[in-house]
């Protein structure tokens, strides 16, 4: 567990570096965005890789809360024309949303509330910036669990009509996958 927080800060600082030399790049404003989005995906990569799902996917939730959150912080600093900022950020929030479907009935109340808190945050910074990628993961995240989702527990107990199903989820899930 040390090895992993220490991961973890260690992933934090470096988004922290990134968006700091985002807002002090003296490149024009999409040129700046595309290599953040270039970079931080190279972070993602090379983090992601330290921890397996099948194993314990609770260090992979942490780290996607890390990575959507300071993305979000940063989302004010890039620009609009970047067409990589909401097709990357899309990208972590269904890679992070299929993570969710995988956990455990149980994520620890710690973790699971210091989840919840950024997802709200994180989501409120996009939702300024007129991004609305994280809406999935937001509505995960605002249970006491993924599986306590109404909608999710109706899907999997077919206790709703198709009809129901198409309205209640369409919310949560982008059309490509309803």
């Amino acid at each position: 567990e040390v090895k992993e927080r220490g991961a973890i800060e260690e992933l934090r600082e470096r988004f922290q570096a990134l968006t700091t030399a985002l807002e002090e790049s003296p490149r024009s404003s999409l040129e700046a965005s595309l290599r953040f989005c270039q970079e931080f995906c190279q972070i993602l990569v090379e983090h992601a890789g330290r921890w397996k799902t099948d194993e314990d996917p609770l260090p992979l939730l942490e780290f996607y809360t890390v990575a959507i959150l300071s993305f979000a912080k940063a989302t004010p600093s890039l620009s609009s024309e970047c067409d990589n900022v909401p097709l990357l950020l899309e990208k972590i929030a269904m890679s992070c949303a299929e993570l969710l479907l995988l956990l455990p009935q149980h994520v620890p109340g710690a973790l699971w509330e210091e989840f919840q808190s950024s997802m709200k945050l994180a989501h409120g910074l996009l939702q300024e910036s007129g991004c609305t990628q994280l809406c999935l993961v937001s509505a995960l995240a605002q249970q006491d669990g993924v599986w306590s989702n109404p909608t999710l527990s109706s899907l999997l107990s077919n206790q709703t009509s198709s009809t129901e199903h198409g309205q209640s989820i369409h919310c949560y899930f982008p059309s490509v996958l309803v």
